[in-house]
């Protein structure tokens, strides 16, 4: 008799992702030289930094510029990210930031057997976790006219491929969301659907699933964050915050606390936290080029990397080139010193 799908999932999530699984991820920005390289130097030094915190990384993502690389760009990416994965023993969802399911399959299948072909590996679950990867991370098709009935089918027929699956739902981009039902209907017939991130700051799936289809739920949007624990009767088994690049050290934390019972001290940490969220997200807000999420933790991460040196040092670039305003960089440093959260000596040095 075949096993009931929430059985398998458990298996699957056990096998492939470990327990406990990690409650905090990370979708780490990315680093580049002058010329628009990656510096791989960099990426590694910053990796290093938040590896006793975060529990596994999301390349690339929105934060780290996904939607913005060129196919061949990606693939270095993610060729690094195995590498630094491997060598930290750490976990990586590779993401497969595409606007429909037939590239969203090609790219799958792609990375697959360039993960077999590394490792020399048939079975696809082993040459996944030879290499870390515990899964691909997917968005629903782009389009804000898709029914929820086409964003299903979509989402079906990359499932149905059968590896671990993290959908996660980022309607910034997407112009559309997954509703409700139609999640609980995907939970329902994959147990390979494994994850799911909501960065909507809606919270509509987590709020109506609750844990049932024991799919792990990570929330990506900000603020707030002792709130939406599970450990303080929130909807949310752990996060998926792009701010992990600055305060890796902080939000775990918060999830130490929240998780030991220490709720009160778990909410201060976060109110702080979230203060100084809020208010960097906004000295990046009217930058007429890059995205927030790049920009905002770039700047933090500057000053992280750098501690009192910062202010002495060319300003981060996004992947256009263009490197972050001077001002927008000092503000950013004005805010974490404000709420005590930029160290003296950076992990740089």
């Amino acid at each position: 008799m075949d096993q009931p799908v929430a059985t398998r999932r458990a298996e699957l999530l056990q096998d492939m992702v470990g327990v406990p699984i990690p409650r905090l991820w990370c979708p780490p920005v990315t680093h580049y030289v002058d010329d628009g390289s990656v510096d791989i130097a960099r990426m590694a030094a910053h990796w290093r930094s938040m590896s006793a915190y975060v529990g596994g990384f999301l390349v690339p993502g929105s934060t780290g510029e996904g939607w913005d690389m060129a196919e061949a760009e990606v693939d270095a990416l993610v060729d690094l990210a195995i590498g630094l994965a491997v060598g930290l023993d750490t976990r990586l969802l590779i993401g497969v930031l595409q606007v429909d399911a037939e590239t969203m399959i090609r790219r799958v299948d792609a990375i697959v057997a360039d993960l077999r072909a590394r490792t020399g590996l048939h079975n696809p679950f082993q040459a996944l976790k030879a290499c870390h990867v515990v899964g691909f991370t997917i968005c629903p098709p782009r389009g804000a006219a898709l029914t929820q009935d086409q964003i299903r089918d979509a989402l079906a027929q990359v499932l149905d491929l059968g590896i671990p699956i993290a959908l996660y739902q980022l309607p910034q981009i997407t112009q559309n969301e997954v509703s409700a039902a139609t999640f609980a209907d995907l939970a329902t017939r994959y147990p390979n659907l494994i994850m799911f991130k909501d960065t909507s700051g809606q919270d509509r799936v987590p709020l109506s699933d609750g844990g049932a289809s024991g799919v792990f739920l990570v929330r990506g949007a900000e603020r707030d964050y002792a709130k939406w624990l599970d450990a303080t009767g929130g909807c949310y088994h752990g996060f998926l915050l792009s701010t992990a690049n600055g305060f890796a050290r902080e939000l775990r934390e918060v999830i130490d606390l929240a998780v030991s019972g220490q709720v009160e001290a778990a909410q201060r940490l976060s109110r702080r936290l979230t203060a100084a969220v809020d208010a960097c997200f906004d000295a990046v807000s009217d930058l007429p080029y890059g995205n927030p999420f790049a920009s905002a933790n770039k700047a933090i991460d500057h000053h992280m990397a750098y501690g009192a040196r910062a202010v002495d040092m060319a300003a981060p670039l996004l992947h256009s080139t263009r490197r972050l305003p001077e001002g927008v960089v000092r503000t950013i440093g004005e805010i974490l010193r404000e709420h005590s959260l930029v160290p003296p000596i950076g992990y740089l040095s």
